[in-house]
């Protein structure tokens, strides 16, 4: 057992699978921010502002990933060679269009969601209420934020 009360062999095959989902943040990260800073056209003012109100909250959730795998024992990934090498995200380079952009959003939620059911399926299997209650609560937000990008894109 882990200092809390996790089985130690689970709580690291499961760190591993919140490692992954670090390097997908991380990247869907460095988009958004790509896409706050590079966005042109009519919507320019309404993106520019949910961008940055995306890229905050992206930068704290990458901060409670990392803290609930120190929790369970084990070692964040902190290097972006580590986060191109597990990511499914595609890294997004120079994309100043606002359907582009949302487009982009939309696959990278797509595949998040998933990979946090998945996470929370685990942890649950594990009893591991942390893990379960943080992708439950990241995958309520994000489903509220696939529909309102997907109404944005019409």
């Amino acid at each position: 057992m882990n200092r809390i009360g996790l089985d130690s062999k689970k709580a690291k095959k499961l760190a591993v699978h919140l490692n992954e989902l670090l390097a997908n943040y991380q990247i869907l990260y460095m988009n958004t921010r790509g896409f706050h800073w590079n966005i042109q056209g009519e919507k320019f003012f309404e993106l520019h502002v949910k961008f940055e109100e995306l890229y905050t909250d992206l930068q704290l959730k990458i901060d409670e990933i990392a803290e609930r795998i120190l929790t369970l024992g084990h070692t964040p990934d902190h290097g972006y060679k580590q986060y191109l090498e597990r990511t499914s995200i595609q890294p997004e380079i120079n994309v100043s269009s606002g359907k582009e952009a949302v487009q982009s959003l939309l696959n990278a939620f797509q595949l998040i969601i998933a990979k946090q059911r998945a996470i929370m399926t685990k942890a649950g299997d594990m009893n591991d209420e942390g893990t379960s209650s943080l992708m439950s609560d990241y995958i309520r937000e994000q489903e509220k934020l696939t529909w309102m990008y997907a109404a944005f894109l019409g």
